[in-house]
């Protein structure tokens, strides 16, 4: 596998990940306004409970998390099918112990 095709997963699996991240986030926000009427606290502003910010942080990044995951396994899938192989390196870190 040549480097261009490595820098063309790169290029794919950073604008859809870009992507999702975007529509994550706003759907963590609409799930927040749904199940407590409010919009998501501003974790920065002192007047924030601090157990109000520290669930909007976790809600927060459990949804976004999840979703890259299923973007980036969805995107794995379209590019064994429309490429024909597997993703460069198959995702893993390889580490050469001497």
């Amino acid at each position: 596998m040549g480097p261009s095709q490595k820098m063309l997963w790169k290029i794919y699996v950073g604008v859809i990940g870009a992507v999702a991240t975007i529509v994550a986030q706003r759907l963590v926000t609409l799930g927040w306004k749904i199940a407590t009427g409010d919009d998501p606290p501003e974790p920065t502003d002192p007047e924030t409970p601090v157990i109000q910010a520290v669930s909007w942080a976790v809600a927060s990044g459990v949804g976004v998390g999840v979703v890259q995951l299923l973007t980036q396994r969805a995107a794995a899938r379209h590019w064994a099918k429309d490429i024909g192989t597997t993703t460069p390196d198959g995702g893993k870190i390889k580490i050469k112990i001497k």
